[in-house]
């Protein structure tokens, strides 16, 4: 499987400022009831399976949003609280002229015991050419958080000069697209496409470094004549099909790579469970920032003994698939996400997805969030959690040593582990029924948990 690009485009603010939709009336009598305050969910919305990956297509994440942080202490404010390096290698930290290089990178908020609060993505602004590079940045973030930032930003800032704000749908969209096509081929035609002649401003495009192959993003800006959330107005760049976004979560889910707070659980989820360790999204050389001490300390003298894995769900009653030619899912000799890509399906099982005679289709959505992972035949601590899926594949935070062959720092092969094992995870509903739930390595995991233990 070849790269992906995210495409954030861009048009100016109209002259009566940012539309804003009409609050919805409320009834005298609701106003009358005490506010109560709802419990925070993690549950993602269901939508459509898509009846199968797509090898290349372009979508909206109407799940992300863009926050503007401009100000002459904006990159000295976001140095001190995000985990990636503005200043990579400088001995010099905040001298402009060692800002990094590239248009983007991705990186964490966290909390000050070494939490994840955010996993974001930043951008230099380009279009604010009044002021030198560093001045202004874009900091894309869950949609569902975006407020949430905002505040956690504005609460920290002291007195530090620059302004925050969340851009709407009017000024900024995220789009991501991909191909199993050659990357450089993919690179030169998104790049000739976004510079075009009916484009009138800069454009910014960046790798995404979660996985190799995982995807670009591009940041488009407009003018009042070309809404953000319409990219049809030039064309999607071909051979790049206009998809839903569940095309993108598939394929994030495929190369097991998590992402927003219905994943990466606020003020819960740990960075090196989440893989940010291998995802570009930490600097182990940077210091000062707030969660530093917990995360260095984890890198350098702890054991992950728990990350988040792609898995493959099937009903409890029917053995592991068997791919065409009989090659079980068990022996992986082809790249874990197209083999995964191979075996999926929109529901879970064959046909109808009907599970054990319910009468229901049974997909990835039933599988309540943090469900507990169970050893089949066995007792004890729990194998793992779900966390999403889409339609029979997903992702779960798995304990490597019961649910994979990985072999932990300072341990030996086979320690809770068996080839025959099999897991199983409970599914919404009193009834008890249970789906199973299978664990891979991607490759590029397998290797950077290898480079490190080499290290």
């Amino acid at each position: 499987m070849q790269p992906a690009r995210r495409i954030l485009t861009f048009s100016s603010r109209g002259s009566n400022g940012s539309v804003r939709t009409p609050a919805p009336s409320t009834c005298l009598t609701c106003r009358a009831r005490p506010t109560q305050r709802r419990a925070f969910s993690r549950s993602v919305p269901r939508h459509a399976a898509p009846s199968a990956p797509s090898p290349n297509g372009i979508a909206r994440l109407t799940s992300r949003k863009l926050i503007s942080v401009s100000g002459p202490d904006a990159t000295k404010y976001l140095q001190g609280v995000i985990t990636a390096n503005i200043y990579p290698g400088s001995a010099h930290p905040g001298n402009n002229e060692h800002l990094r290089s590239d248009a983007g990178f991705y990186a964490a908020f966290l909390t000050a015991q070494g939490r994840v609060l955010h996993d974001v993505f930043l951008y230099h602004d380009v279009r604010d050419r009044s002021h030198p590079r560093g001045h202004s940045w874009l900091v894309e973030v869950d949609a569902a958080e975006a407020e949430r930032l905002q505040k956690h930003i504005r609460r920290y800032k002291l007195r530090a000069k620059f302004d925050v704000r969340v851009l709407d749908d009017a000024e900024a969209a995220v789009w991501h697209l991909w191909s199993d096509a050659d990357d450089q081929k993919l690179s030169t035609a998104i790049t000739q496409h976004v510079h075009s002649p009916s484009y009138k401003t800069p454009a910014i495009t960046t790798r995404d470094p979660r996985a190799p192959g995982l995807g670009h993003r591009v940041v488009l800006f407009g003018d009042g004549n070309q809404p953000a959330t319409d990219i049809t107005a030039l064309g999607p760049p071909d051979p790049f099909p206009l998809l839903d976004e569940s095309f993108y979560r598939l394929r994030r889910y495929l190369y097991g790579i998590s992402e927003g707070q219905a994943e990466l659980a606020y003020g819960q989820a740990l960075p090196h469970e989440s893989n940010m360790d291998f995802t570009g999204a930490i600097d182990f050389r940077k210091g000062c920032y707030v969660g530093q001490e917990l995360t260095i300390r984890t890198e350098h003298r702890g054991v992950v003994r728990k990350r988040v894995l792609p898995v493959l769900l099937y009903p409890e009653d029917q053995p592991l698939p068997i791919l065409s030619g009989g090659v079980g899912v068990g022996g992986l000799e082809e790249e874990v996400g197209l083999l995964l890509g191979r075996l999926y399906k929109p529901q879970i099982g064959n046909g109808n997805g009907d599970v054990a005679g319910s009468g229901t289709v049974v997909d990835a959505g039933m599988v309540p969030t943090e469900a507990s992972i169970g050893r089949v035949g066995k007792k004890g601590r729990s194998a793992g959690k779900w966390l999403s899926g889409v339609g029979n594949v997903g992702l779960a935070l798995c304990r490597l040593e019961i649910m994979t062959d990985v072999v932990l720092p300072g341990e030996t092969g086979g320690v809770g582990f068996s080839e025959g094992d099999e897991f199983v995870v409970g599914l919404d509903g009193e009834d008890g029924r249970r789906v199973k739930i299978k664990a891979f390595v991607p490759e590029w995991l397998r290797r950077r948990l290898a480079g490190k233990e080499g290290h």
